[in-house]
């Protein structure tokens, strides 16, 4: 079973490449996001065409996810109980015998800034959500843009952002607590080394010269651990024309 992550950075401009890319790697299932696209304008027609059911929680002009999968994602939910906001960050469904959450994280601007604080507080709240979520769906899948680089092996240049947003303290101290969850980095469980990134600026020849960051993440349950093959990142379709300053992100799961 493959699994995807891509912050696809507008569905609208980006459809082309994300149809190529699932018709060349047919994964199984696949989170997006940064869509910026209405619910009432999501292309489910070519999705389905490509034999993809897709659940989404969208809004014009900004954020955005959803979730792709070859079977109908049941039990789909959209916010974080008990939190008001407006913003479409947070899409959860069953797949198979997997509870998948698709976040794309708060970038939270600058250091200190409101935005930052507003950052730290809803990665709480998905904490609270998630260490929930884990009692009733023990095999669970927590991928997404996290606009946060783990440690400094995920960044090109670690001096130059040392207590940078992305990089700050206390954003990789609140990654960390959805690691003690028992939520795995899988693509630490088969690359130590540094070097990877999933995110590269569009300026400064930033891809060319691998100026980049591992931000983009698919995080697997102590559940799965063992059901975990191999995982990677897809550097090709950040080559293509007009492509989104991501890359997809990849782990291959074992039959459960």
């Amino acid at each position: 079973m493959k699994i995807a992550s891509w912050n696809v950075n507008s569905l609208h401009v980006r459809l082309p490449h994300l149809c190529e890319w699932l018709t060349r790697e047919a994964p199984d299932v696949v989170a997006l996001q940064e869509t910026k696209t209405e619910d009432a304008k999501f292309p489910h027609a070519a999705f389905h065409e490509l034999g993809y059911h897709a659940v989404c929680a969208g809004q014009k002009t900004y954020n955005g996810v959803a979730i792709l999968a070859r079977e109908p994602p049941r039990e789909s939910r959209a916010d974080i109980p008990g939190f008001d906001d407006p913003q479409r960050r947070v899409l959860a469904a069953s797949v198979g015998d997997l509870r998948v959450v698709n976040l794309y994280v708060v970038n939270g601007q600058d250091v200190g800034s409101d935005k930052y604080a507003y950052k730290l507080d809803w990665l709480a709240k998905v904490r609270a959500y998630l260490a929930a979520e884990m009692q009733r769906f023990p095999q669970m899948i927590v991928l997404g843009d996290f606009n946060i680089a783990p440690d400094d092996r995920d960044v090109h240049d670690p001096e130059l952002w040392r207590e940078r947003i992305l990089c700050s303290t206390p954003e990789r101290a609140a990654l960390r607590g959805l690691f003690d969850l028992g939520l795995h980095d899988s693509f630490r469980l088969f690359e130590p080394a540094g070097g990877h990134y999933s995110w590269w600026d569009y300026r400064q020849a930033a891809f060319r010269r691998n100026l980049g960051l591992r931000i983009d993440l698919i995080l697997a349950s102590e559940a799965l651990r063992a059901r975990c093959r191999g995982a990677g990142i897809d550097r090709t379709p950040r080559s293509w024309e007009r492509p989104s300053d991501h890359a997809p992100v990849t782990l291959e799961l074992a039959d459960g």
